[in-house]
């Protein structure tokens, strides 16, 4: 049997042993892990063994201790242990070579005094008192049939990555435990937050399966979306009923109300779903915000990358592509052990169609990541944010587009995307940017990939959202330094509004683009293409460009070509200078060409015997000098360079 079973980082090895050689040399046996326990692997059975063996953990609580997931897991069991006997200090001892104590974890070991590694005389001193107040190795928990478990489902196999906030959960379960080191008083009720999938549901089952020896009334769990039906599933009885028997029970139990609505209505709000006696500890999980009073804040983000990577069989492009989010990645690993290649999944995942997640949940897991977006301007924010990704979103962004597209008034444009980020943000669907090393930045947001990656299988107006994107890109394009225009074959230089307008800027980009994929603009090589189809899109983007302009409050009329270049003045050029001409020439005579083609000849073919077809050819190539001069023209506007002028 050992005495102390001694628990560190490996990277505190060489503090640690003066004190091993301090211990040993007073006569006490001490275990130390020399080989260590592989990361993800939990304990061991061999540790597992030789805790078993010994009366008490002494802990190198130093500050990367934490970090070290096999410290926690030795730490937990140890602590398990005491606990079963009434006091989970009992079988655990820490030794903190750090100035501060926030730390430590569990709360009743950060309360408790710890001993100073700068003086180990009486370190062991101290080790040797405690250990006299023990009678034999410390009773490992075993798990048993005997414990009441209500409708708690089992703990998830394979579970990663949460010891800390485990230790969290508990801590502020038990903040009552430690008033003058936590600075309250209040505690039993704990909110695990965060978005959809990100584990809030598996790390409460963890919690229960692991520390329900601090739960001998039992755990109870509840529906939060279906709350009356989970109270009759008890079989209980009613609130009085329920009272009384936990009065009469007369021991401390776990209620956990797991999927708590965004919204809940009285007479099920947050308060009135919390353990009915007050022996009782209460565990919800939901994705909402605005229920901070009514519990303690434990919030989840995603995994970090050591155990995301873990998850998906350590391939980073995969953990990387769903932001460490549980969920996905249990999917994705679940995929990849069943014979999937991982470039195979990553690409599934980023292509049209049904989601890849919905694929291998065989359900619609997506649509609950997005489903509480029920606002417009909720939905509008995360198109925003969304057309911005991987850059944050600010409320600024958010109003300069809505403004830009939908013509508000600045006022009502910052109130719309105010609203809709507090709602985001609200809803787990927005959080806050960090720069890395500094705190983080409540003016910026981000969104997560998964939550992108929702938006776009699961947004009802995807016309609107691609409305929203090109009116972020003239934005953001709208940032970049004016540069002076030089005509093609010319020295002369074109003077560009200094401040166009926000409209004008949007009509300029959104004619721009159009312009530079059409055959015009792009070179239609010699008996390729129809001219046919060449004359149709001409004659489109004269009705695109005068619809644009309308859409944007644009006056044709305004663009008389003199002056500096303006959006106006450019289209004015574009439609009565250079296309019509064109298809005024061409569409008569070209329709009269095609009313004499034979039934038995294919009309490509026709096309192509016929006589004026090479000088239709010349004259729409010619065309290409002055739309790209006019493309130029709308880039010096809009500030969106497309490669115009490098390709010609």
């Amino acid at each position: 049997m050992w005495d102390v079973f001694l628990s560190y980082s490996r990277g505190d090895v060489e503090r640690v042993r003066p004190l091993v050689r301090a211990l040993r040399d007073s006569g006490l046996t001490v275990f130390t892990d020399e080989s260590g326990v592989a990361s993800f692997a939990g304990i061991s059975d061999t540790i597992r063994r030789e805790l078993g063996r010994s009366k008490a953990l002494l802990a190198y609580y130093s500050a990367a201790y934490p970090e070290r997931e096999a410290c926690q897991w030795e730490l937990t069991t140890a602590y398990l242990a005491g606990l079963g006997e009434g006091d989970p200090r009992r079988r655990v001892m820490v030794v903190n070579p750090e100035p501060a104590t926030g730390h430590i974890h569990p709360v009743e070991l950060r309360d408790a005094r710890h001993a100073s590694a700068d003086d180990l005389g009486a370190l062991v001193v101290d080790v040797r008192d405690h250990l006299a107040r023990l009678a034999g190795p410390m009773p490992l928990a075993v798990r048993g049939p005997g414990r009441a478990r209500h409708g708690a489902p089992a703990s998830p196999p394979g579970f990663l990555g949460r010891l800390s906030e485990l230790w969290r959960v508990h801590s502020a379960l038990h903040a009552h435990a430690a008033p003058l080191t936590v600075g309250r008083s209040a505690g039993r009720a704990v909110q695990i937050r965060g978005m959809a999938g990100i584990g809030k549901t598996w790390l409460a089952r963890d919690y229960a399966a692991r520390f329900e020896a601090a739960y001998p009334g039992g755990v109870f769990w509840l529906d939060g979306a279906a709350f009356d039906e989970s109270l009759r599933a008890l079989g209980l009885g009613g609130p009085r009923d329920l009272f009384g028997f936990f009065e009469h029970q007369g021991e401390p139990f776990l209620w956990i109300v797991d999927a708590v609505a965004p919204d809940p209505a009285p007479p099920h709000s947050l308060a009135g779903m919390a353990a009915p006696h007050p022996l009782g500890y209460t565990v919800f999980t939901l994705r909402s915000r605005a229920h901070d009073l009514l519990g303690t804040p434990v919030d989840l983000g995603p995994l970090d990358d050591t155990h995301a990577r873990a998850l998906v069989g350590g391939d980073e492009p995969l953990a990387e592509a769903v932001g460490g989010h549980p969920l996905a990645l249990s999917l994705l690993g679940r995929a990849l052990r069943s014979g999937h290649r991982a470039h195979d999944l990553y690409d599934r995942l980023h292509a049209r169609g049904r989601s890849l997640l919905d694929t291998l949940a065989n359900e619609h897991v997506t649509a609950a990541v997005v489903r509480d977006v029920d606002t417009a301007d909720a939905a509008d924010v995360l198109r925003c944010a969304a057309a911005l990704h991987p850059l944050p979103v600010t409320a600024d962004d958010a109003a300069r587009v809505l403004a830009a597209l939908d013509r508000d008034p600045e006022v009502v444009a910052a109130r719309r995307a105010g609203n809709g980020i507090a709602e985001l943000r609200t809803r787990s669907l927005l959080t806050p940017a960090a720069s890395s090393g500094l705190p983080a930045d409540d003016e910026r947001w981000t969104l997560h990939p998964v939550t992108l990656h929702a938006w776009h299988h699961h947004d009802p107006a995807p016309a609107r959202t691609e409305a929203l994107r090109h009116a972020a890109l003239r934005i953001l394009c709208g940032r970049r330094e004016t540069v002076t225009l030089v005509l093609p074959g010319s020295r002369r230089e074109a003077p560009v509004s200094a401040a166009p307008s926000e409209s004008e800027r949007m009509a300029a980009f959104d004619i721009q683009v159009e312009m530079v994929t059409r055959i015009g603009v792009q070179e239609l090589a010699p008996g390729a293409g129809s001219l046919r189809e060449a004359l149709t899109s001409l004659k489109s983007l004269i009705d695109l460009s005068r619809a644009t302009l309308h859409t944007y409050s644009v006056r044709l009329e305004q663009g008389a070509p003199t002056g500096a270049a303006t959006v106006q003045s450019l289209v004015y050029a574009l439609i009565n200078d250079t296309l019509r001409p064109f298809t005024t020439t061409w569409h008569p005579r070209l329709a009269a060409h095609e009313s004499r083609r034979p039934a038995d000849v294919a009309p490509f073919d026709h096309e192509l015997a016929w006589a004026d077809a090479e000088e239709m050819r010349t004259q729409l190539a010619a065309l290409r000098v002055p739309l790209r001069r006019i493309a130029e023209g709308l880039a010096g506007i809009s500030g969106a360079d497309f490669g115009v002028a490098a390709t010609g």
